[in-house]
């Protein structure tokens, strides 16, 4: 057991003059479910892409699971252990709906193609996908993708999942569908860090809202704390611009 699952201590990161992350403290315990929330450009995606080291940052520390992120050799084995889901789905467009799921798993994990597939098959139904299984994913919609995206990370079995603004690219009718597989996956107990706009869902599922600004965590809290009582101005700002 881990205590906190993620620790991420003094971040900082620049993409040239922009320092994009400003000195981030930040922690996740397991089993907790964290939102984070702020205008475009705040810095919560580059964060949470540093957790999975899809962007590495100048100074500062991160352990995930005990581990010192930026010193693991293979970071493969470590991916399997942190799913991501994007914005963009990121599927393979020249695989089945099966085949994304299966691919990984041969790959990474080293599987038998039987055992890739029963587990391919169970995430599928798990977000209401199974009967799309050999379907071709460049004829899913939005929402069907994403769930497919989700399936896919998923049968890793990860222990935390990331997922960055996964509703931002779909139409406002499919967003609920899939705000409903990743509120399923919560009460589930899994680990998740979710960078989103959807604020009714941050309220409602998280265990703890962190609203960032101008690259640093402006205030932190439960949803309660945050929404009905934020302390910081920048925050009743932001909350009042978007409710």
């Amino acid at each position: 057991m881990y205590n906190p699952l993620v620790e991420i201590k003094d971040i900082h990161k620049s993409f040239g003059p922009l320092e994009v992350l400003k000195g981030v403290d930040f922690s996740v315990n397991q089993g907790e479910v964290v939102c984070l929330i702020g205008k475009s450009g705040s810095g919560k995606s580059t964060l949470l892409r540093c957790i999975n080291l899809l962007e590495t940052p100048d100074s500062g520390m991160i352990h995930v699971f005990g581990e010192d992120v930026l010193s693991i050799k293979d970071v493969n084995q470590f991916r399997k252990r942190v799913g991501m889901c994007f914005q963009q789905f990121n599927l393979f467009a020249n695989y089945s709906v099966i085949d994304n799921c299966i691919m990984p798993q041969l790959k990474v994990l080293k599987v038998s193609k039987q055992k890739a597939t029963e587990t391919a098959l169970y995430y599928l139904e798990k977000v209401g996908m199974q009967e799309f299984a050999n379907a071709d994913v460049r004829r899913l919609s939005g929402g069907q993708k994403q769930r497919v995206a989700i399936a896919r990370a998923l049968c890793m079995q990860p222990e935390i999942m990331l997922f960055d603004e996964p509703t931002s690219a779909l139409d406002p009718e499919m967003v609920n569908e899939i705000l409903a597989v990743i509120k399923q996956l919560a009460e589930e107990g899994l680990t998740m860090i979710l960078v989103t706009h959807e604020m009714n869902f941050a309220r409602n599922v998280a265990n703890r809202v962190i609203f960032m600004d101008n690259g640093k965590i402006e205030e932190q809290g439960t949803p309660e704390e945050i929404f009905t009582n934020p302390k910081s101005e920048r925050t009743k700002e932001f909350l009042n611009a978007v409710l």
